[in-house]
């Protein structure tokens, strides 16, 4: 019977761990996403460069997990985003959005980042694209 309850405590233990794990992770990519403006830098759609259409874009992250579209300094459109440390995706959703923000929607694979830049990708179907953002 102590042998039960003792391994009982420790699942409680270490998923209680894991959690709290987990919720710094999140905190620290909500922290990084938010401290600052950040600007794509690369965007590679099947292909094609096409950075320069984001050249006049900034993006401002909300703890909310709202992010602002800015375009030469006015918000252009308000979206969603989201991110997960421990499976290295992000999301983001401009509803109604029109090129090139459209192109931003969905969810993307992180393949490299630090505390100043993303580079993710994102495959549907036939169609990949690459995106680096920069922090300002």
């Amino acid at each position: 019977m102590k042998k039960i309850v003792g391994i009982l405590i420790l699942t409680v233990l270490f998923s209680g761990c894991k959690k709290t794990i987990e919720q710094v992770q999140e905190d620290l990519v909500l922290k990084a996403m938010t401290d600052g403006q950040w600007q794509i830098t690369n965007f590679i759609n099947n292909g094609t460069t096409i950075s320069a259409d984001y050249a006049n874009y900034k993006f401002q992250y909300f703890s909310n997990k709202t992010v602002n579209a800015i375009k030469n300094g006015t918000v252009e459109k308000t979206g969603t985003w989201d991110g997960n440390a421990s499976t290295m995706t992000t999301s983001a959703n401009f509803t109604g959005a029109t090129y090139p923000l459209d192109l931003i929607n969905g969810n993307w694979n992180i393949t490299k980042n630090s505390w100043t830049y993303v580079e993710a990708t994102q495959n549907i179907g036939v169609n990949t694209k690459f995106m680096r953002l920069d922090k300002l």
